[in-house]
């Protein structure tokens, strides 16, 4: 799961109080950030019971705070500044099992653009945007967090994890329990698991040679990808350090 996950359930779950969801309803649909008194008139509810409300929803991380005078009040003597909430700049999404269309997308970009302006193939530039794109998951992965198993870190299932893939040690191979792509994938299945599997081999390519490599191998209810130790990967790594 990602790191917002923990965060992003809360979120969500605090619009099930229906007087918080009301509120937070109201203030989004407005064109500018609100106060408690213009909210709680809107809505029907008391001055206090809107405040405790609306700060619930800034705690919850959907709703920011910002401080401002009433119009025509300022200098000394105008008092403080009143608080003002408005929706916050970022998205907040939960979907089970979890779901990376955001990072589909993400690659497809980068390939459609790099295809563009250097007059490359679409597939061409498609697998490098998702080897790149592995890559850079695992490099942007923090470290610290990446739990072991034995004492051993082992920062490729992490990483896996943290996008939602799911995986699971099976007869020595980690298979995917889910694809964060699903619904491209049923539609463009031959597109998307083939960059999906270019975006894992790009992650093992970034862990360096541990005798690990990426193939295809859909089954029912998973990923179509699984990863297979391959020591020939492992013994070419370490020729490569020799020399």
């Amino acid at each position: 799961m990602s790191e917002n996950f923990a965060a992003d359930v809360a979120s969500v779950a605090a619009l099930g109080d229906p007087v918080r969801r009301q509120l937070y309803c109201f203030v989004v649909a407005q064109g500018e950030p609100v106060n408690r008194e213009t909210s709680a008139a809107a809505i029907g509810v008391a001055h206090h019971v809107a405040k405790f409300h609306l700060d619930r929803l800034v705690a919850d991380g959907l709703l920011d705070i910002e401080y401002r005078r009433p119009l025509g009040r300022g200098g000394p003597g105008a008092g403080r500044p009143a608080k003002f909430y408005r929706r916050v700049q970022r998205d907040i999404s939960v979907t089970l099992p979890e779901r990376r269309y955001d990072l589909a997308g993400l690659v497809l970009a980068e390939a459609v653009t790099v295809a563009n302006r250097d007059g490359v193939s679409l597939d061409a530039a498609l697998r490098a945007a998702a080897r790149t794109t592995g890559q850079a998951l695992l490099q942007n992965h923090p470290t610290s967090e990446t739990p072991g198993d034995g004492g051993e870190r082992d920062v490729v299932t992490a990483v896996l994890a943290h996008n939602g893939y799911e995986p699971r040690t099976v007869d020595g191979e980690t298979l995917l329990g889910n694809c964060p792509f699903r619904s491209l994938a049923a539609q463009y299945t031959e597109l998307v698991c083939g960059m999906n599997l270019d975006l894992i081999d790009g992650l093992l390519e970034a862990d360096g040679p541990r005798g690990r490599c990426a193939r295809l191998n859909p089954g029912p209810d998973r990923c179509c990808v699984t990863i297979t130790h391959d020591p020939r990967t492992e013994l070419r790594g370490r020729t490569e350090e020799g020399h």
